[in-house]
């Protein structure tokens, strides 16, 4: 398995380049090569502390004691590993979107569904912190987690990851507070979770304020990333319609007039907008992708422009 049905492969190579932009110092449990909190073996010096009987002799810093007479040892920071907890929404509303347009040269480009593209935007990520030397973690959800993929670390592990996200297969009806609620679903340890969502969810805003109330009460830094296709933000249909909810099935008839799609797209905005906000003053980042953006754009733009991704 080389990633190819995910990622191509000379994909790769650009994201070993690499890292993800976590906003604080974390405290892990292995040495890794993100800075802690604590104080540890790296060559990154931190201060200084009086010595004490038992300090290990190779910090003493000779420099220091031949100018003032005090014994004093070099500290330096701690590098641990980042703990990265990956969700993708499997539910049924995100196998949408895939479809064939014109190319500029002529050809054809096929626009993956949005379940795709969130898997390959989870398998980059995946593989950033991999090629790091980050702890990788990944669930599928609908309704509860259909699947979850065990701690992974190395760069060895990346076509566990890759496998695991091809297999994911698509659910029914979704929802991310349903989902946490299960034991074991939230990550152990503090970290960095990322959700790769539509966010279509029957509850709204309340629902998705109380599945990420309980990723901060566990430590995470977590990002949003908002997958959605051309048709919903801004949709050409029009005449005597009946429109199916994809998850539930239910049908409804519409005339869908000017006014109406009028009245949708101020909702969309209403809801986006409200999801941006409520992420900016809890310290989430929140970023909308659509699904046919090109995947390089996708990483090396939006995410590497929002600091969620470094250099």
């Amino acid at each position: 398995m080389n990633g190819q049905y995910l990622l191509p492969p000379e994909w790769l190579p650009r994201l070993e380049r690499l890292s993800l932009g976590a906003g604080r110092r974390v405290a892990g449990t292995l040495q890794g090569k993100r800075r802690s909190r604590r104080l540890g073996s790296s060559l990154e010096f931190a201060d200084y502390r009086p010595y004490s009987a038992g300090d290990d002799i190779r910090r003493f810093d000779w420099g220091v004691y031949s100018r003032t007479g005090k014994p004093f040892i070099r500290q330096f920071m701690d590098e641990q590993e980042l703990m990265v907890s990956v969700y993708v929404d499997c539910s049924k509303s995100m196998d949408f979107g895939e479809r064939t347009v014109k190319g500029i040269s002529g050809g054809n480009n096929e626009i993956p569904s949005k379940l795709q593209y969130a898997k390959q935007l989870a398998a980059s990520i995946g593989y950033i912190a991999l090629c790091s030397y980050e702890r990788v973690q990944a669930a599928c959800y609908s309704s509860s987690l259909d699947s979850r993929l065990p701690v992974l670390r190395g760069r060895g592990a990346v076509h566990r990851l890759f496998q695991f996200l091809e297999d994911a297969a698509v659910g029914g009806e979704g929802s991310l507070a349903a989902s946490l609620g299960e034991p074991g679903a939230i990550p152990r340890l503090p970290g960095m979770t990322w959700i790769f969502s539509d966010f279509w969810l029957r509850d709204g805003e309340e629902e998705i304020a109380n599945a990420l109330s309980r990723l901060a009460g566990a430590g995470q830094e977590v990002v949003l990333v908002h997958i959605v296709s051309q048709e919903e933000m801004d949709p050409s249909l029009s005449g005597d319609l009946r429109l199916v909810d994809s998850e539930i099935g239910a049908g409804k008839d519409v005339a869908l007039t000017g006014k109406v799609l009028q009245a949708y797209r101020a909702e969309w905005d209403k809801y986006r907008n409200n999801l941006s906000s409520y992420a900016a003053e809890r310290g989430i980042s929140y970023v909308l992708i659509p699904n046919d953006m090109p995947l390089q754009q996708a990483v090396f733009g939006i995410l590497a422009e929002s600091g969620l991704v470094k250099t």
